[in-house]
């Protein structure tokens, strides 16, 4: 069921401009949830990280703003605005914020 942060259908965004920066903090605001997916917008501030996991689904960072550090199974990437990088299903990923960058995650959930 859609909640009240999602974004609006049938109207054309700006994905960049959902979601601000906040000091030390990062920010994430879920777009659509749906049993096939989801899509979540991240605002990171400078110096700010996810650790290393893993997750059960493919999933795409989409940078719209800055540069995102981002590991692989153990490779380092650089991804700037407009660049969109695949973190396969199973191999362990982290991300980092050398500065603040925003980023769209798309979560494919499927086998």
């Amino acid at each position: 069921m859609p909640t009240h942060t999602e974004m609006p259908g049938a109207a054309p965004v700006r994905p960049v401009d959902l979601v601000t920066y906040q000091d030390g903090a990062i920010v994430s605001r879920i777009l659509l949830k749906r049993a096939g997916g989801t899509m979540t917008l991240f605002a990171f501030d400078e110096g700010q990280s996810l650790s290393e996991h893993t997750a059960p689904f493919d999933a795409v960072a989409h940078v719209l703003d800055g540069e995102a550090d981002i590991t692989i199974a153990g490779t380092p990437l650089r991804a700037s605005a407009g660049d969109a990088v695949l973190m396969p299903a199973n191999q362990p990923h982290a991300v980092s914020a050398p500065a603040r960058f925003k980023m769209l995650l798309t979560m494919i959930r499927s086998a």
